[in-house]
Order: C-alpha cells, then structure tokens, then sequence
C-alpha cells in the first residue's frame, strides 16, 4: 500500500491509509494516545488504541518522524473533521526533547527563535507563509509568460553600484579589489534590452544597509523588470497590473494558506487600479516636513493609511534625491520620472522609472552624483548604438509577503533571514 499526502485523507472515508510525517503534538490520556501527524500538506490527529501501536506512540516524542497504518474515519471532533484510528506504528526517526517549548505565560524572544529557525521553519504558520511565497514566485513568472517576456539572469559579482556605493557588500574575489556582490540587476538590464527588449528576474540582491527596521534585509530576493520602448505613464500602469494580478492568483491558490495566517482577504479583494498617486512634494507637506527631507518607512506606512489604507504611488522625487541613471522630468528637471509604491502596512515595495537614455543628460548626472564616468564606461556606451525610451522597476518580494499576508515583520517571510549582524544558522 502506497503513502497517501494526509491533504488526501478525506478521499478515503471508511479505508485504510498509510501515512507518514512528524509528530506535530501528542496527547496521552492512559487507555489512548492522541497524535497530531503533520506532513507538508497538512495535519490530521491520529487516535491509537491497539496495544502494539499504543507503545510506539509513547515512545514517539514531539518531532519524531513516523509511518502509520490505519483506517480513516469522518469525526467532526477532530481539529480537521477526519480521523485516523491506528492499527501500527512505526517511528522512522526519534526526535530528541524538543527545544521549542512554548510555556504557560511565557513567549519566545526572537534572538532565541532566530537561534533555532532551522527548527522553527517547520511551524505551520512558517509552511504556510513558504507555501505562499512559492506562489507568489509562480504568480510572477505567470504574469511575464502572458506579457511576452524573456526571463534573464545576470552577475552577482559587480564593480560598480547603482543604488550607492555605502550599501555594497566587498568580496575577495582573487587578486582583484573593488569588486562587490550586486544591489541589482539594473545596469546589465539595460544593456540586455537591445537584444530581447521586453525582460524580467528573480533572483537575490545584497545591500550593507545599516536600517535594523521590520522591511529591510541584507539579503533579499528582487524582482526585477525592463522593457524597451517603455515610458513612465505605461510602467505605472504596469505595475498595477502586476499587483492586482499577483494578489488574486493568491486569492485563488493560497486560500487555506492566507487563513492560517490571519491576512486580510477583503484587503487582498479590494486591490484595484487606479492606484492612488501622490508626488513626494505633496508628501513632505502633509507630513509636515521640509523639501529635501527622506520619508521613513514609518511615515510611509502612516501616509498609506491616511489615504484610506490603499497602495500609492509616491512619484516626481528630488533629481539628487534618487539614482543616477533616472531620467529627469523634462517639465521639471529639478525632478525625475521614479515612482515608489507604497502598500499597506510596509511602505515602499516597488521602485520604479524611466531611465536616461542620451549620452549628455548620463554624463551630467554622473557628475551631479560625483560617480567617476570611466567606471560606467561600457554603460556610457548605451546612450551611442540606438539607444530608445526604456523603464524598468525593482520590487522586494519579501515586502510583498508582508502586504499579502500581514506578516508583522520581513523576517516572517523568508527561511533565512539575513541582516548585518546575523548570518546563521
């Protein structure tokens, strides 16, 4: 008899079943033993009577991995609706006493559960949220399949930033100095435009970001898009669709998912574009800060819930404000065609713009951004063989979990979060 995914138990009412997972929790009340089973696909308790099967299910403790035989029954007392009444108990491997104990009164400090995330990864609201991310990874290459879209990838190794030099991460990388892991793909992106001209990625980026806040990692996975012949009205657009788009494919494959998590389906339901805009100007004044002033994520956060908890578009930044390579207003140069999308209960998510595209608007904000133009020299070389509009966007998937399913903090979201000060397990 095969295994069957306990997510399958209710196809088999009435019939023996194998199953096989770990010991998620276990009661013992003498005469029987209770046992919830978990798997990858779910749980189901497993009632054992039958004295063979009764010592192994004391022995088993928490964690232990098991194979069981037995028939299943519908019980509307049991946490799922169906039961499983044991007949044999094997335990496959013995857990040792379980470091996780959540005690009366007591709640686990977060150095400690980060301490032990290689065990703490297996709690079913750490699988639920990984069941969501690798959706919302699938959403993503979905969308780009029905727009015509080329997935590339490009080097982690880099010797020149585009999102500034004090994030970089240095590596040895032989002899050679001066020589970083990538911020992102965006440099490269606009070289590989001319060939493919409508592309994306998903891949990892890293910043030396000093922010210990609950939305930045040293480590994260970016999502990426450029397109040829793209201008910004139309990547705005773009972006809507992406959002909308991902949030319902989550909707309609993450259902049990999202509940475990306690998201915010009606939010997720209410997503619609128009997305709201609002320039940076426009921002500072109502929060009562000064031109020049950065926005925090905070303030960000507390914007998007003074404009009805929606996401928004924080457009039309300070030239100096931003990157090098974002093509200036041409209604104002003072300001440049970048956009952030900020979503509820995160802030900036996406940050997106058309990019220069001459050689002399380049070589002047290269030198408004005191970068030296011999370090960018093969990117000066884009402006000079047919350069056309391109647009381009980055989104942090992490700060997207955290919109889809209202997780408190980035590190909910991701198996092995990474920050400046940690790097283990």
């Amino acid at each position: 008899m095969e295994f069957v995914p306990i997510s399958d138990v209710p196809k088999y009412d009435g019939a023996a079943v194998r199953l096989r997972g770990w010991v998620h929790r276990m009661r013992d009340q003498k005469a029987m033993v209770f046992i919830i089973l978990r798997d990858s696909t779910g749980t189901v308790q497993v009632a054992v009577k039958e004295d063979k099967a009764l010592e192994a299910a004391r022995k088993a403790s928490q964690e232990s991995s098991i194979e069981i035989l037995g028939a299943v029954k519908k019980d509307p007392r049991a946490p799922t609706g169906y039961e499983i009444q044991a007949k044999e108990i094997k335990i496959v491997g013995l857990a040792q006493r379980w470091p996780i104990e959540h005690k009366k009164g007591e709640e686990l400090t977060e150095d400690f559960l980060r301490d032990v995330r290689h065990l703490y990864i297996r709690e079913p609201k750490m699988v639920a949220m990984f069941k969501v991310r690798s959706a919302v990874f699938g959403a993503i290459r979905k969308f780009y399949e029905t727009r015509g879209y080329y997935e590339v990838q490009s080097p982690m190794f880099t010797t020149a930033g585009a999102e500034g030099g004090s994030t970089l991460f240095e590596v040895k990388y032989g002899e050679k100095k001066g020589v970083y892991l990538a911020q992102t793909w965006q440099l490269y992106a606009e070289a590989m435009i001319y060939g493919l001209e409508k592309i994306f990625t998903v891949s990892p980026s890293f910043r030396a970001e000093k922010s210990r806040t609950i939305r930045h990692l040293s480590e994260y996975w970016h999502h990426e898009m450029e397109a040829a012949w793209m201008g910004y009205e139309e990547l705005l657009q773009f972006e809507e669709d992406l959002i909308i788009f991902i949030s319902k494919y989550v909707l309609e494959h993450c259902k049990d998912e999202l509940a475990v998590l306690g998201a915010d389906i009606k939010r997720l339901e209410s997503v619609e574009k128009p997305f709201l805009r609002m320039t940076y100007f426009e921002a500072i004044k109502k929060l009562g800060k000064k031109q020049g002033d950065d926005i925090t994520d905070k303030e960000e956060r507390d914007l998007v819930e003074q404009l009805g908890g929606v996401p928004v578009f924080l457009t039309h930044f300070q030239r100096d404000m931003k990157a090098f390579y974002m093509k200036p207003d041409p209604k104002d140069k003072k300001t440049v065609l970048a956009a952030d999308l900020l979503l509820p209960g995160v802030g900036e998510t996406i940050g997106g713009s058309e990019r220069i595209a001459d050689e002399k608007t380049l070589l002047e904000s290269l030198k408004l951004f005191k970068l030296p133009a011999k370090d960018y020299s093969w990117y000066l070389d884009l402006t000079k063989y047919g350069p056309v509009p391109h647009a381009g966007f980055g989104l942090g998937v992490e700060r997207l979990l955290m919109f889809l399913t209202g997780a408190p903090h980035i590190f909910d979201t991701i198996p092995f979060p990474r920050t400046l000060d940690r790097v283990t397990p």
